[in-house]
């Protein structure tokens, strides 16, 4: 899908643009020669995409107004959208026993649900094209799991879930799914992943768990199992440029290694490495 002096300028939207992987990814494919649309809740950390010649959306993932308004925009001024990154998401994590259930329906509504619907809403564009790709970030957090992230992991399997199937409805039409798997990466994605894990379970029960998990991802965040965000975005250049591309990329090479590990390892076995995280 790069662009050529014989064909339009491809056309992308990627959510959760204002920083990290969405962030990145809009800039590399900026550098790219596409046309860009970066869409975040917050208009005034996009800057970077205006510096760039993109174009910064405000774009609430939970609101099917702006989702609406967004596409709206970039097909009365393209007449196209060739890719659209589903990035934004959050992790909030904490025992399931303290979190209560309005968090646990926002970061479905975050994670799940804003995803499927901006799909459904790009996809009768695509569909008039004959072609089209949708990369649904997602995680290694699909893959495995971990103790105080529960309601976290349950996201990213639904999104995996759903991504499989939508590749093998959206084909006939000419439109590829694609799922890439961060591992850790150096985003306030961690930060605040962090920052809820203690405020939700670190005190009473869990506070034990929640402590020594907190040291843990804070020890691989900072050393040489993450990776950049910028990493993250050349997957994405490449998952969005390639004729065939693969129906999984995980990144950086740590968490290649974790999906394969999970692979071969049974439950039992698994369940008393990640135990050892808490």
């Amino acid at each position: 899908m790069a662009p050529t002096t014989s064909t339009p300028t491809p056309v992308a939207l990627i959510t959760g643009a204002s920083s990290g992987i969405g962030l990145a990814a809009a800039l590399a494919l900026l550098e790219k020669g596409w046309a860009v649309y970066g869409g975040a809740r917050r208009l005034d950390r996009m800057q970077a995409i205006i510096d760039g010649g993109g174009t910064a959306l405000e774009l609430d993932v939970t609101d099917d107004a702006s989702m609406t308004a967004a596409l709206e925009r970039i097909v009365a001024e393209r007449g196209r959208i060739d890719v659209l990154v589903n990035n934004a998401g959050y992790g909030s994590y904490g025992a399931l026993e303290d979190v209560p259930i309005d968090e646990a329906r926002r970061q479905f509504e975050v994670n799940l649900f804003g995803l499927a619907r901006l799909t459904q809403l790009v996809l009768p564009t695509m569909r008039a094209l004959g072609r089209g790709r949708i990369v649904n970030i997602s995680s290694i957090g699909a893959r495995i799991y971990e103790p105080l992230g529960s309601w976290y992991h349950a996201t990213k399997f639904a999104v995996e879930g759903l991504s499989d199937s939508l590749r093998i409805e959206l084909a006939p039409h000419g439109i590829d799914v694609v799922i890439v798997q961060p591992g850790p990466i150096r985003t306030e994605w961690n930060t605040l992943s962090r920052e809820s894990l203690l405020e939700r379970s670190g005190q009473g029960a869990y506070a034990e768990q929640a402590s020594r998990l907190h040291a843990t991802y804070t020890r691989v965040d900072e050393g040489p199992l993450s990776a950049s965000p910028e990493a993250v975005a050349r997957t994405i250049v490449a998952a969005v440029t390639a004729n065939r591309p693969r129906t999984r990329y995980a990144v950086p090479f740590s968490a290649k290694a974790v999906v394969g590990l999970r692979r071969m390892l049974p439950d039992r076995v698994m369940d008393a490495i990640l135990s050892r995280m808490a």
